[in-house]
């Protein structure tokens, strides 16, 4: 339960910081509600805010256009600090790069809105 109430708090955030994306946090803490509490499962899915995202993504796995520019820019940022500010070594970079292209190709897969 404490995971699920530490990702809401992020996908707080993350409904207004730019570079923080909201809903990975809050599909975690809608996966870690499902397991500890059907109660705070429920307010989550059912959220006026949150809870159509959520749904839409439970039905069809969607990421809306915004939620994929966030993400992408907030890994570009990440990468562009790791490469010029920090200047990790090398292997830190390609491997982190390798996983931040893998994660960037799926979140373009998925569709931006249900069909119809």
């Amino acid at each position: 339960m404490a995971l699920g109430f530490v990702c809401v708090g992020l996908g707080m955030l993350g409904a207004v910081l730019p570079l923080l994306p909201a809903t990975p946090f809050l599909l975690i803490a809608l996966w870690a509600f499902s397991r500890s509490s059907p109660r705070f499962h429920h307010w989550l899915y059912t959220h006026p805010h949150f809870g159509p995202r959520l749904q839409e993504w439970k039905q069809y796995g969607t990421v809306p256009v915004k939620v994929k520019a966030s993400a992408i820019s907030a890994m570009g940022v990440s990468f562009a600090l790791m490469a010029f500010v920090m200047r990790v070594k090398w292997p830190v970079l390609a491997v982190s790069g390798s996983l931040m292209l893998i994660g960037a190709a799926y979140i373009l897969s998925r569709p931006s809105r249900p069909p119809g």
